[in-house]
């Protein structure tokens, strides 16, 4: 017997990256899920159903669970993955790109878990996993309105979870650093950004979308059925540390200068 035999999930923003790995790990375990995008996925796996779906509108997020409802006659998960990405300071950061940030990262999340708790409580409980950032955790420059958004979703978590949990509605939110998508892609890019980023990263490396499909499916499962509130960083090391300089690389970029003064 496979761990989510019987359930059924929704996961937005699920026809690529990160949310298509949540989908294929999903049904791989067993569950039937509903993959709610603007653009229908190339391919699905077995077991996977796709629904044309602005998370943004709350007509849609409810149309959503009634779907899944109307498939399956139950509501076990939901995974808020949909977002986008921002850049801008304050200043000059237009008002309808903050709405735009903040309809898709934030209010969708409020949307359709409005629409998804009442269909999980009559089910008998079950489990939602937000997909912040670490950028809800602590600042990156000049991106305001995407900081903002998933600091919103981080602290909207642990308030489900308080909520949910007379339910047994178990609530947590996922926070990736640098990930292989098309979003994490253009940050590395350049040559010289990658280096860049290699080098702030304790592990080295950029994290691939099947991983954090592994913590949001762990979130879900029963493993993690006493976890709740939980804000879980899956960044390479990025949020372990202060922000200081790497004293290793200082002493060595010391000892090749003393070297070359030699």
């Amino acid at each position: 017997m496979q761990r989510f035999d019987g359930k059924v999930a929704i996961v937005t923003g699920g026809a690529r990256g990160i949310g298509a790995a949540i989908v294929a790990r999903l049904v791989a375990d067993g569950a039937k899920v509903l993959v709610a995008d603007l653009s229908e996925p190339t391919s699905l796996p077995a077991g996977a159903e796709f629904a044309r779906t602005d998370v943004t509108r709350a007509s849609d997020s409810a149309a959503l669970v009634a779907d899944a409802m109307q498939r399956w006659g139950r509501l076990d998960f939901l995974v808020n993955n949909a977002g986008i990405g921002s850049v801008g300071e304050t200043p000059d950061l237009a008002e309808e790109d903050w709405d735009r940030v903040f309809a898709v990262n934030t209010k969708a999340v409020y949307l359709c878990c409005k629409a998804a708790i009442p269909a999980i409580r009559r089910s008998g409980g079950g489990a939602i996993v937000n997909v912040a950032s670490i950028a809800g955790l602590f600042a990156d420059y000049a991106t305001d309105a995407y900081n903002a958004s998933k600091g919103a979703v981080i602290n909207y978590t642990r308030t489900l979870a308080l909520n949910g949990a007379a339910d047994g509605i178990r609530v947590n939110a996922l926070c990736p650093g640098l990930i292989e998508t098309e979003m994490g892609a253009g940050a590395v890019a350049d040559p010289i950004d990658r280096e860049f980023w290699m080098e702030r990263i304790p592990l080295g490396r950029t994290g691939r979308p099947e991983e954090m499909a592994g913590v949001a499916t762990f979130l879900l499962s029963d493993d993690a059925s006493y976890v709740t509130g939980a804000i879980i960083a899956a960044d390479g090391g990025v949020t372990a540390h202060t922000g200081q300089p790497n004293v290793r690389q200082r002493q060595r970029l010391r000892a090749l200068r003393q070297a070359s003064l030699n």
